[in-house]
Parts: structure tokens; sequence; C-alpha cells
């Protein structure tokens, strides 16, 4: 298939765009820059320079490279800005469903979180609720989630795909990204707080296989052993080589901070990570 990957440079784009040509497909990629243009036709893609906030540009764009699927992998995170993030979910979504839509184009798989429940005693399956009366600012994020979730599904076949917290090259939580430094500064805190995490490459697996998935498909990308942070905490740190956490009594666990369950995505879709859990996936290169 032709593919038009948003968001090819990226962290989880980064990865994905190999498979994709891997597998034979012929894909697109869309980029801010030069330079990521430079680097996406070194692996053997076609790379376009635009941006996703401007509509007609982003239409154009689109309309010119006729895909059969688009592929949303965007984020704005190099700041730390949730509210840079909202934006890129909201507007920059909006943008790319209509050009799709303009451009005839059916099917788009794209990437969401799965840390946006609301609360709950158990891992979240892909049917509890989203969180949409947080307090600020958890709310930005969630209204950002759920305005991308919903624009996509306007496409007559979608995929959306919850990731978990990301580990692995090139995200925060490995060797020099951001939650390492905070391990080494010791101020990484241990909590009752339950996250779900996935391996980058075992996320970006989920994102080639999802062009096969049924059509409505809402997934969990998470791996195997939800964890609260007093127990996945010591063993990052052991990963990266910081300092055990400080001793003391762990925070109690905020309500949404449950984790998400992965029963869809292995039983009834047939994925497979190759990280089952963080314990061993941490130590991975």
């Amino acid at each position: 298939m032709h593919i038009f990957l948003a968001g090819a440079t990226g962290v989880l784009g980064r990865h994905i765009l190999p498979l994709l040509l891997d597998q034979g497909h012929q894909v697109t990629a869309l980029t801010r820059g030069d330079d990521g243009a430079a680097a996406i036709r070194s692996r053997g893609a076609s790379a376009v320079i635009g941006d996703v906030h401007d509509r007609g540009e982003l239409a154009r764009i689109v309309g010119a490279a006729a895909p059969d699927v688009v592929m949303h992998q965007l984020t704005d995170l190099s700041g730390g800005s949730s509210d840079a993030n909202a934006r890129i979910r909201t507007i920059g979504t909006r943008n790319l469903v209509d050009a799709a839509r303009a451009a005839k184009v059916r099917r788009i798989v794209a990437q969401s979180i799965a840390w946006a429940y609301e609360g709950g005693p158990d891992p979240a399956d892909e049917d509890a609720p989203l969180d949409l009366t947080a307090p600020v600012p958890r709310r930005t994020t969630i209204e950002g989630v759920a305005a991308l979730e919903r624009a996509v599904s306007e496409l007559p076949e979608w995929v959306v795909l919850r990731y978990g917290l990301l580990y692995g090259p090139g995200t925060w939580y490995t060797p020099g990204g951001l939650i390492a430094d905070k391990a080494h500064a010791g101020t990484l805190a241990t909590s009752d707080d339950v996250s779900s995490f996935v391996h980058i490459g075992d996320a970006a697996t989920a994102a080639v296989q999802a062009l096969a998935w049924p059509s409505g498909a809402t997934v969990n990308v998470v791996d195997d052993e939800p964890a609260a942070a007093r127990d996945w905490v010591p063993v990052f740190c052991e990963a990266v080589a910081a300092p055990p956490p400080p001793d003391g009594p762990s925070a109690p666990r905020a309500p949404w901070a449950r984790g998400a369950d992965n029963h869809y995505a292995r039983k009834h879709l047939g994925w497979v990570p190759a990280h089952p859990s963080w314990r061993l996936g941490f130590f991975a290169e």
C-alpha cells in the first residue's frame, strides 16, 4: 500500500518507517524541515515538508500524495508542554483528517494514549470512559485525546492505538532520557500510581499490524504487567545505572493511575509484544 506517514521523524515514526519499507509499502513521510526530509530519503521513502497546523498546505500535500492509508503519529513533546501536544492532537488531527477525506483516503491509523481513562480499581480496558471531568492540567491532555479520537472516527475505516508509556531508544525512559535524568538526580519518586509501559519496538510493530486490523478498533497497546511506581522505579533506576530511589512511604494512588489491559490486542488481534514486561525490557536496547 501507499502510506502517508505523518510524524515520520518523531520517536515512534522513526521506528515505524523502516518497518513499513521492509514490508514493501510505499511511504510518503511528512516532516517539518530539511534535516528530517534528508533522514527520510536516506531510508528510501519519499519526504514532503509541511506544517500540520497549515490547513491549506496540508490538504495540498496529502492530495498530491494520493495515499491509500494515512498513519497519524503526530506529537509535540519537544518542549514538554501538554498544551502544545493537545493542540497538535486537536488542530493537527482535524487538518489531517480533513485532508485525508478530501483526498478520498478511506483508512487512518492514529496514535493515542492508554492513561486517559477515568478512575477505577483495575487496569482499564478499551470500554472504560475517558477521564473528561479531570481537573486541569490533566483535562487538557484528555480533551486533546478525545478530539483526536472523534476526528479520526469520521473516516470510513479507522484504528486508534492507545499506547502505554513508551520506553526504549529515543524515548524519555532510556539512558540519557528525561526520566533517566530524574532518576540520576534523585527526583524520580515512588508511589502507588500504576502505569502501563510498552517498548518502542513493540509499539511500532502494532502500528504496522494495525493496517490490517478491523475498522473501528480502539486498542490498548501496552505490555502484560501494569505496575505501581514503587515497583518499576527501582528497576528502572538499576537499568539506567542511577542510584536507588530515596527510601520513604509511597504516595497513594491517584484514581486514574490504574494502567491498562492488553487482552483485546493479544487475544483478538494477535499482537504479541517482544517485551512482555518492563522488568526485562528496561534492560533491552
